[in-house]
């Protein structure tokens, strides 16, 4: 499968505010990191397709704000969107798996990109680009459906989680790296009113690995 082709057209059949995981205003996303993300930091939405959480950040003056998708389509409804305020933002057309950082970020944010990775060696590309993307102490928000979540999402199988079988999972890949510090449950109710559960898990980079 072309994976970037299958996004692209996820998004070119339905408008952005029929798409399963719309959210006119990502509460929880910006309460976690408004919560995390320091004064001047760095963060980067992986994942974030057109997602509304940049437009929100926009305003509270983030030394850098970058959104990474597979989508270049998702990517250019977010830029659509901004207008002359997509020029304060990194979006990046790039697989997670395979892209190289230029920057340290604060805070990594992932609301639904892990959960798609049934592969382990996948899930350990994942992971190596997170570690070399976030600074010691940064934080990690990695959300996927819970265990009484989807089994699929657009067509396409997904891995489901529970906080501890996560955090189990991360330390099995990448052994001492990332430290649990916060999990909560989360409802998220699609335009068509189906409701969706996920897991949302807050993780520290060390400062030196376990």
């Amino acid at each position: 499968m072309d994976v970037p082709q299958h996004w692209d057209k996820a998004y070119q059949a339905r408008n952005e505010d029929e798409l399963t995981w719309f959210e006119d205003v990502p509460e929880v996303s910006l309460r976690l990191v408004r919560r995390h993300l320091p004064r001047g930091g760095a963060v980067i939405d992986v994942g974030g397709g057109a997602s509304r959480l940049v437009d929100h950040l926009l305003g509270e003056e983030p030394a850098a704000i970058t959104v990474l998708d597979l989508s270049a389509e998702a990517l250019g409804i977010t830029r659509a969107r901004l207008g002359a305020r997509a020029a304060d933002v990194a979006l990046i057309v790039a697989d997670v798996c395979v892209w190289t950082p230029d920057r340290a970020y604060d805070v990594w944010h992932d609301r639904a990109v892990f959960h798609f990775l049934t592969d382990p060696a996948d899930q350990r590309r994942y992971l190596e680009t997170l570690r070399a993307s976030l600074r010691p102490g940064g934080v990690a928000i990695i959300a996927t459906f819970d265990l009484a979540g989807p089994e699929r999402c657009s067509n396409l199988p997904v891995q489901r989680y529970s906080p501890e079988t996560l955090s189990a999972r991360l330390e099995g890949l990448m052994p001492g790296v990332l430290a649990p510090v916060h999990a909560e449950h989360h409802a998220h109710r699609t335009p068509k009113g189906n409701v969706q559960n996920f897991q949302i898990s807050i993780f520290q980079k060390r400062e030196t690995p376990a």
